[in-house]
């Protein structure tokens, strides 16, 4: 019979936390600029992710919604049509997801913008897109040179995952400050049906 190892989580939520704050601190504040003005300026937004990261695009398009935009997220059966005007909000590390690439495909030719974060500008979905934002954290495809790319002793993409997270959250208190909107008014555009 094995013995049981005792669990110690503080050096590895030490580790983890360094590696977040190291991909966050390299975005380029000009990038999340741009961002910001694409949301403000889009009639409507679409959002979309594939696997995790696809789950993190969810809540943030919920929160944009909360912060009072017309938002969805695609898969979800509400979702309309897109056309000039609208942004989608992309998010693949790789910019080479294949579903993904292929809802960029169909944003551009009916005339929205494409606003992608990923780690890798120069993917197909970054030579489409109108604005990119670098978030150097490992992609499947592990495509930017080190040292750009940050070093994880997470396992797969899961730092890119929670990086997006918590960029995510980041910009929506950019947005409520840009919007005048406070915690009040957002709980007010939430649900009352649960």
């Amino acid at each position: 019979m094995s013995a049981i190892l005792p669990v110690m989580i503080r050096p590895s939520t030490k580790l983890i936390l360094k590696e977040i704050q190291g991909v966050l601190d390299r975005i380029h504040e000009e990038e999340v600029v741009e961002f910001v003005e694409a949301i403000c300026k889009a009639t409507k937004i679409v959002c979309v992710g594939a696997g995790r990261v696809g789950n993190v695009v969810w809540g943030f398009s919920m929160r944009l919604g909360h912060l009072g935009f017309v938002a969805h997220t695609v898969g979800d059966s509400t979702t309309p049509s897109i056309r000039k005007g609208d942004l989608l909000i992309a998010a693949s590390g790789s910019g080479e997801t294949e579903t993904i690439f292929h809802y960029v495909n169909v944003a551009k030719k009916n005339g929205a913008r494409v606003a992608l974060i990923t780690s890798n500008p120069d993917s197909r979905m970054g030579r489409l897109a109108d604005t990119v934002l670098i978030l150097s954290a490992p992609s499947k495809l592990k495509k930017i040179p080190l040292p750009k790319q940050i070093r994880t002793i997470q396992p797969m993409t899961t730092l890119n995952e929670q990086c997006l997270q918590i960029f995510f959250d980041t910009l929506i208190l950019e947005l409520m400050k840009r919007l005048h909107q406070t915690e009040k008014h957002m709980w007010e555009r939430h649900s009352n049906l649960e």
